[in-house]
């Protein structure tokens, strides 16, 4: 699906509608569902957290290294653009996933520094 370009003329309600068409085909109602750890238990620990966290960054990252490395050996069929958007996923991966972890490492840190 193609986006069209917002005009100065364009009503909001065009606009919504779609951004509304674009999560429908994602399937993703809350943007932060892409990142957040979906955790069950109400004990959870922040070390078991920032594991879950990093594990799920490390399967994204295995996930995107097919196409690379294919490219890589030299396989028929392996194409460049292909390993080039593998190495970009990658990337965003690694930084998405030492943000979370940051953010989860200062989150401890001011739980540790509250007083009781």
């Amino acid at each position: 699906m193609a986006i069209s370009s917002v005009s100065s003329g364009a009503s909001i309600d065009s606009v919504l509608a779609q951004i509304r068409q674009v999560r429908q085909m994602v399937k993703v109602d809350d943007p932060c569902q892409l990142a957040a750890p979906k955790i069950e238990s109400s004990s959870v620990s922040f070390s078991d957290t920032l594991k879950h966290t990093l594990a799920r960054v490390n399967e994204a990252q295995n996930k995107v290294s097919g196409p690379t490395e294919a490219f890589a050996l030299g396989e028929p069929g392996a194409v460049l653009n292909d390993a080039m958007d593998g190495l970009q996923k990658s990337g965003d991966n690694s930084q998405l996933g030492m943000y979370l972890r940051n953010k989860q490492v200062a989150a401890y840190q001011q739980v540790m520094n509250m007083k009781p």
